[in-house]
């Protein structure tokens, strides 16, 4: 080669201060941002520092030995090689940026917001989070392949007859892909959330891209496909903003009919002694085959199942305790024998039984 010896020291030397130079100048810089971003409120001194933390030391080196190389002198193919290489590496240095500086902006992003619509954003921000990191890299891999010289154009069109015959492969896969994708931006359930679908039901915990985990009120995990999951009708309970109630009791039918104007009015204090709940209407709706039936609706103020059995047990106990005071019975299964005597037949049965002789006429 045309390279001496000390051509070489010099290299290797400029190559080895040039990085320790980049990698107390990233300490440094870091050092410094760090300080300031203790002062401020601005979250543009945070992006920065969580940016260049994501600086990898492959560029350091990448960029240390393409400056070594310049003491060098090189064959035109293998300066075009050195070239290649510092070229790759950046573009993968600017991939590990872009995807911290991404992911930095949408965890801001879905920051805002109360504690009530948490699940949501959680549930968005890992759904985005990746398919943006799934764009970034797609780009970072292409621009990579057209450094190395091959022709993305004709590699992307040569694909397309393979790329159909894989899609309608993993159709049910892209299936479920996009319907992650549009419980992200549609939200009809968040996790936390309760809802029922079918004969299934229970407390949302997982949005994945292909599957939906559910945590059943028996405790098991149920995961279902998302495609699956949007086809299906589905009850959430966590967004009700309060719950409609509705029970009937009965009492007996000799209660007379003053008592019964009074039951009404001794159901709507049991519900309004309770905090939680909203008296509608009661009435007298029906004559059961044991019982006069009463109809009530009323509402609980919150979604919480178990609020509702909670207040719901607290007017039973009320309304046993108001039956009670005023000689109210409750109805329940009953039946009653009713014997009738016909005097006639018991006349008959109570008489004695005659014999009858026959007699011989003479002739």
């Amino acid at each position: 080669t045309n390279n001496s010896l000390q051509d070489w020291a010099y290299a290797l030397l400029a190559a080895a201060a040039f990085m320790l130079l980049l990698l107390a100048l990233r300490w440094l810089v870091l050092r410094y941002l760090k300080r300031v971003a203790k002062n401020t409120e601005t979250v543009v001194d945070d992006f920065l520092i969580d940016v260049l933390s994501a600086t990898r030391i492959l560029l350091a080196v990448a960029l240390s030995l393409y400056l070594g190389a310049h003491f060098l002198t090189l064959p035109g193919a293998l300066e075009k090689v050195v070239d290649r290489i510092f070229i790759t590496a950046l573009i993968l240095q600017v991939g590990f940026w872009s995807t911290r500086g991404l992911i930095f902006w949408l965890r801001h992003h879905f920051s805002q917001g109360g504690k009530e619509d948490e699940g949501a954003r959680s549930m968005s921000l890992s759904l985005l989070s990746f398919l943006g990191r799934v764009v970034i890299w797609v780009l970072v891999l292409l621009s990579t392949l057209d450094n190395l010289g091959i022709n993305v154009t004709a590699l992307v069109a040569s694909l397309g007859i393979g790329g159909i015959a894989v899609a309608l492969a993993m159709q049910n896969i892209l299936g479920d892909l996009f319907a992650s994708l549009s419980i992200a931006i549609d939200k009809p359930f968040v996790i936390g959330d309760f809802i029922i679908l079918g004969s299934e039901m229970g407390t949302v915990e997982h949005v994945g891209l292909k599957t939906t985990r559910i945590r059943s009120l028996g405790g098991e995990q149920i995961i279902l496909s998302n495609n699956d999951l949007l086809q299906s009708r589905i009850r959430n309970y966590k967004r009700m903003q309060e719950r409609r109630a509705l029970f009937a009791i009965g009492v007996t039918y000799d209660t007379p009919a003053e008592k019964l104007e009074s039951i009404p009015k001794l159901i709507e204090q049991a519900v309004a002694a309770q905090a939680d709940a909203r008296f509608d209407r009661a009435h007298f709706k029906s004559f059961g085959a044991f019982s006069l039936d009463f109809e009530t609706v009323y509402y609980v103020l919150k979604s919480d199942y178990n609020v509702f059995m909670n207040v719901q047990q607290a007017i039973n106990l009320q309304l046993v305790r108001s039956f009670a005071e005023h000689g109210i019975e409750f109805a329940f299964p009953t039946q009653t024998l009713h014997l009738h005597s016909d005097s006639v037949a018991t006349k008959a049965v109570n008489q004695p039984v005659q014999t009858i002789e026959p007699t011989i006429a003479n002739a």
